[in-house]
């Protein structure tokens, strides 16, 4: 029995069935919300119905975390838009083009999709997309370890969500500049962001997904946890985890594992820590997910092969710092002199070093400020020292950012 009653589906009759998929989906029915869109886009002739059903797929696939079906959907979606010769269309299709690339870590082509989404200005739905473009550009920066292409890029996002009172668009960039000042290390500012994300979730999140909460939640987890405070990681985790597996969010439930076991193994309860690395592992690995691999299998010979292969230097510097301490103490000299050489290109590489004490930024708890240039530098040394202009680029200003 046919589920439609026409061979051929028209504009009317797929409107009506991408809502019925919304509301299966928006009711945790994700299975059949993805059989009524397939069937949607087998049978339509609506060709901006078609690219409104492949944005659904894109969305559904990205939470689910199979992120090379959304990959796909997301190739076909950029052929429907050219089909259509429509700016607008082909703006969003670069930018879902944009995002999936950037869950597979392939960061390069993130940021190559991003520019050209940049590049496409003039349409009506630029000024709502481009914080979107520039959110997606900083974390494909953030996975290269760029962090001040990555900071700049994030400043923008935010700006853009405040000229556009876009709360949601706030609430990502807040959960990014989490993970951002977690990389390193001023774990103060890495849990105010995710608290203010949280803040605009309790304040004007009610119609909003639940994943918004379970992602400020998480970043939360993440920083107590680094502060030491593992009671409140725990709570905050345990929120998270609660609504990833609600909404079958793989990807977030492989993070929240991860944050479990850093807690436990934090709590020295190594025998509980294991078991949750490794399912965090099977499911970064399930759905490609390598940046998440490199954070669970920190340490071994084979996250040092998939940081190498991402380009991600702050994990092959913690990689060699560990290296370090390993030949250190077998007193192996040749290989503790090569690792120390390692680490210390790292740091430069990265200019991950406060340009006023010299002292490297990411090796210890410290407070940071950003000057509008985007370099940053221990907010201590700012205070005590005083400037009239970057140390880095010499520019005259010092008045903070946004972040």
């Amino acid at each position: 029995m046919r589920l439609f009653g026409a061979k051929e589906m028209g504009q009317d009759q797929t409107k009506q069935q991408i809502e019925k998929g919304l509301q299966l989906y928006q009711s945790n029915q994700t299975e059949k919300a993805l059989q009524v869109w397939m069937r949607v886009l087998e049978k339509t002739t609506d060709p901006a119905g078609r690219f409104r059903v492949l944005g659904c797929l894109i969305t559904a696939h990205s939470e689910m975390g199979r992120y090379k079906d959304m990959l796909k959907f997301a190739v076909v979606q950029i052929d429907t838009a050219r089909e259509l010769e429509d700016p607008d269309y082909l703006l969003e299709s670069y930018l879902n083009l944009a995002r999936s690339n950037e869950k597979l870590c392939e960061f390069q082509k993130t940021i190559s999709y991003c520019k050209t989404c940049l590049n496409m200005q003039g349409t009506t739905v630029s000024l709502q997309l481009n914080g979107q473009v520039s959110l997606s550009m900083g974390n494909a920066f953030l996975g290269l370890s760029v962090f001040q292409k990555a900071l700049e890029c994030f400043e923008k996002a935010l700006r853009y969500a405040h000229n556009n009172d876009d709360k949601m668009l706030e609430c990502r960039v807040c959960c990014s500049l989490g993970n951002f000042y977690t990389q390193i290390k001023d774990y103060e500012k890495a849990l105010f962001f995710p608290c203010k994300a949280a803040e605009l979730v309790n304040d004007y999140g009610k119609g909003w997904s639940l994943k918004y909460r379970a992602m400020s939640q998480y970043h939360m987890a993440v920083a107590y946890r680094k502060l030491g405070h593992l009671a409140d990681a725990m709570d905050c985790c345990e929120e998270s985890m609660k609504i990833a597996l609600q909404h079958g969010d793989r990807p977030l439930q492989a993070l929240c594992l991860l944050c479990f076991a850093d807690i436990h193994r934090s709590r020295m309860d190594v025998q509980t820590a294991f078991p949750r690395y490794d399912s965090s592992m099977s499911i970064m690995t399930e759905i490609g997910n390598r940046l998440g691999q490199i954070q669970a299998l920190e340490g071994i010979e084979k996250a040092q092969e998939l940081a190498e292969g991402l380009g991600n230097k702050l994990a092959l510097l913690k990689l060699h710092c560990l290296y370090e301490g390993i030949y250190r103490a077998k007193g192996q000299q040749r290989e503790l002199r090569d690792h120390v050489v390692k680490f210390h290109e790292c740091v430069e590489e990265m200019e991950l070093y406060c340009g006023m004490c010299g002292e490297s930024i990411g090796e210890k708890n410290n407070q940071l400020q950003a000057l509008p240039c985007s370099h940053f530098f221990h907010l201590k040394c700012l205070q005590t020292n005083g400037t009239r202009g970057c140390p880095n680029c010499r520019r005259s200003s010092v008045k903070p950012g946004f972040v």
